[in-house]
């Protein structure tokens, strides 16, 4: 596609991956709205990197509905989604508690579904539109700990596929990516120390790596992409 003049919304826009991400397609000329549950947070981002923002919960069916709503007013259709929100919680499975689970499986699954819905009925109606999930490389792998997050990964794994198989007769892409270990505030904000590194990932290769993936002729497109550090250790 030509990202120049697309119209694209980002969930969780306002740092890390999805900061990455909005600022890279606007460097390419898209129009680009992020969004967040943090109003000033998103707004500040936003007045930073030059996008719009609608404030509100993916994982809340009013306020995805309402997103989406707005960003059709603004724009007058969408041509890329990019399901960026997604937090984690880690614990063993003894100490797991079923109210992390749900609230993990209410962004990162409720959520996306929730968008995804939201934006393929314009697409299907459009004859065209790009839906981009970003996953992790722990939706590919389980390890220890990782009950909450790596499944609700798995379930986006399995629902892309499902999402695809639905909506390539009408001309839409969907595609998967799956970061390894990327250096943001993720870890942080669950009680995890992550040194800064220069050989670790940074948002920035993420978004390069869905940039190149949107920029092929829409006859064709890469269904599922993971972008692993060269040598992080």
């Amino acid at each position: 596609m030509d990202i120049s003049g697309a119209k694209a919304l980002v969930t969780g826009g306002s740092e890390g991956i999805g900061r990455g991400i909005a600022e890279a397609l606007i460097a390419k000329g898209a129009d680009v709205v992020i969004t967040g549950r943090d109003e000033a947070k998103l707004a500040a981002a936003a007045e930073e990197i030059g996008a719009g923002h609608i404030a509100g919960d993916v994982g809340d069916e009013a306020d995805a509905v309402r997103t989406m709503e707005e960003f059709i007013e603004r724009h007058g259709r969408i041509d890329v989604l990019v399901n960026n929100a997604g937090f984690g919680t880690f614990a063993p499975l003894v100490e797991t508690r079923l109210e992390d689970l749900k609230a993990v499986f209410e962004t990162n699954v409720y959520g996306a579904f929730l968008m995804a819905r939201e934006a393929a009925k314009h697409f299907i109606e459009q004859g065209s539109g790009h839906l981009v999930n970003i996953s992790s490389t722990a939706g590919t792998k389980g390890g220890k700990g990782g009950t909450a997050y790596s499944s609700s990964k798995f379930a986006l794994r399995g629902m892309t596929e499902c999402w695809r198989a639905e909506l390539r007769p009408h001309d839409v892409r969907v595609m998967l990516v799956n970061p390894s270990e990327v250096q943001t505030e993720f870890f942080s904000k669950v009680g995890f120390e992550q040194e800064a590194s220069a050989k670790k990932l940074r948002p920035e290769e993420i978004a390069a790596a869905i940039v190149g993936a949107l920029e092929i002729d829409d006859r064709g497109f890469i269904p599922e992409l993971s972008v692993f550090a060269t040598n992080p250790f």
